[in-house]
């Protein structure tokens, strides 16, 4: 069997007999609540304290509700097919890990590269975000003092953002229990925020504002956002623009999905993971059907509150988010809260977007295709403190350096690409592995995979061209990285030119 196949598989076997190397030994110590407390604390954020105004006021008008059903509808249907694969591949890494047991080494390396991009900058962008709202809190205290500053040359530094990134990489290099219990108690103080909000707004609603539900889409002219900036469907239909109207919805459902990535995060916890076979899934289906409730109520209060024209992005760039309503109905002190709830809720964002990185980062580097030096585990913490601190360093550059527009689409793209590759393992792995002990079975299969890649197909139409160039750059760019480095520095590839074959076989689809 030749060595230098670019489509050869790493055994479901070998994957879980790797995971009992000494030096890169995770420890064992989460349960089913560990699992859907991230997934809570991760999803519940950006989605409710900004997409969701900001959303219905520049695409959607008040159907930015369905936006999030329809969102929430492609994230169960992948979630269904992450379930099976986390109870049965028990290993960190996600879908890298699935896509190396089911489509080989080449597209592993691809889904991998992909979710680099995926964590990293949403935990950029968020951290930016978080730092915002820390600026807004400063001020309700009567203490103007910026989180971000200037150096000459234009060029800017946001110290809040880095604070952040840097003492939620120490957290998680001392150990992933102790990030779970600060993350429960960050969620139940956002949980509660959120409940709140849901409340006081109902006094409010004015039923009239949901009227026109789906807004007719407006003209197109000279002073419109390029082609370009258009979502790809739009263009390829002949639509002549994607705000509001029919397209303005499918492209708002594209643009929420951001609020729901997280769940997904639940999966790169397995290998840390008591009775990965019940607990894992039970964390990822768990935690999405809590934050889908929360957030489709949560976009009807606020677009029921004040009309949706009120909420629109104005000509200074200012945009709105869920304060925004309740501040034009003067309920300053729900507004505080909001600021506050924020605050408290994009911490533990930031937080499990790191831990998810770190964790795809740490199974690439097991399997030699970035430096192996990087799996290394702290003997007492269990936790891959080298891969914890390159990941802190990267994000807090970014954060810290960047702007963090369009990095929303970004994210959104390499995660759909993510799960439309997951639901099509799903497919593959069940007729070529049987016989592997399921502790989790996907319903309706193939059919439910098949929905899952359908739908998640539709909502990367609906991003931007622009978008589109941009997620293509960055995977050529992996794509020469692999060949590179990852290609001759495989373990698995130098195993089979050693001609070793581990416990399971680890046989290759192929060969170039």
């Amino acid at each position: 069997m030749p060595g230098t196949g670019l489509w050869r598989t790493k055994s479901v076997e070998q994957s879980i007999l790797d995971t009992d190397e000494p030096d890169t030994k995770l420890r064992k110590n989460l349960g089913t609540w560990d699992l859907i407390v991230f997934g809570v604390s991760v999803v519940i954020g950006a989605g409710i304290f900004t997409l969701a105004a900001r959303t219905a006021g520049d695409m959607t008008g008040p159907s930015v509700s369905l936006a999030f059903v329809l969102a929430a509808i492609a994230c169960g249907l992948a979630a269904l097919c992450y379930a099976e694969f986390a109870s049965t591949v028990p290993v960190a890494g996600s879908a890298y890990t699935y896509s190396y047991a089911t489509f080989g080494e080449f597209i592993a390396w691809i889904i991998g590269w992909d979710l680099i991009l995926e964590f990293a900058v949403a935990a950029a962008a968020v951290a930016k975000g978080w730092s915002i709202y820390l600026e807004q809190v400063f001020g309700l205290i009567g203490v103007e003092l910026p989180t971000s500053f200037e150096f000459a040359g234009g060029l800017q530094f946001d110290w809040g953002a880095v604070l952040l990134v840097a003492v939620l990489c120490t957290l998680l290099a001392l150990g992933t229990k102790l990030s779970a219990r600060v993350s429960l108690v960050i969620t139940l103080i956002k949980v509660f925020v959120v409940l709140l909000v849901i409340v006081v707004g109902l006094a409010y609603i004015n039923t009239a504002n949901y009227t026109p539900f789906i807004p007719p889409a407006t003209e197109a002219s000279a002073s419109d956002t390029p082609p370009i900036e258009q979502s790809l469907l739009s263009l390829i239909l002949g639509g002549e623009t994607s705000t509001f109207g029919i397209f303005g919805l499918l492209a708002g459902a594209s643009l929420v999905f951001f609020a729901f990535i997280g769940f997904d995060i639940v999966a790169t916890t397995a290998e840390e993971t008591r009775n990965p076979q019940k607990n894992a899934p039970r964390g990822i289906l768990g935690s999405l059907a809590i934050v889908t409730v929360l957030y489709v109520a949560v976009a009807l209060v606020v677009t029921g509150m004040v009309p949706y024209t009120d909420l629109a992005t104005d000509e200074s760039g200012t945009r709105s988010t869920l304060a925004t309503a309740f501040a034009q109905h003067g309920i300053n002190w729900a507004a505080a809260i909001i600021a506050v709830g924020a605050l408290v809720g994009l911490t533990t964002v930031v937080m499990v977007l790191l831990l998810g990185q770190t964790r795809v980062l740490f199974a690439m580097s097991r399997d030699g295709l970035v430096p192996r030096g990087l799996a290394k585990t702290d003997p007492k913490r269990g936790t891959p403190t080298r891969a914890t601190v390159l990941v802190g360093v990267v994000v807090l550059v970014a954060a810290g350096f960047f702007p963090a527009d369009k990095l929303e689409e970004m994210v959104n793209v390499g995660t759909l690409f993510a799960f439309v590759l997951v639901s099509l393992g799903v497919i593959v792995l069940r007729r070529t592995r049987p016989d592997l002990p399921r502790g989790f079975r996907a319903p309706l299969v193939p059919l439910v995979p098949i929905l899952a890649i359908i739908a998640c197909l539709w909502l990367m139409l609906n991003l931007t061209a622009l978008t589109w160039v941009r997620f293509i750059i960055w995977m050529a760019a992996g794509v020469v990285i692999y060949f590179l480095y990852g290609r001759t520095h495989s373990r698995l590839g130098q195993r089979a030119k050693a001609g070793e074959v581990a416990a399971g076989g680890e046989v290759p689809r192929g060969s170039e």
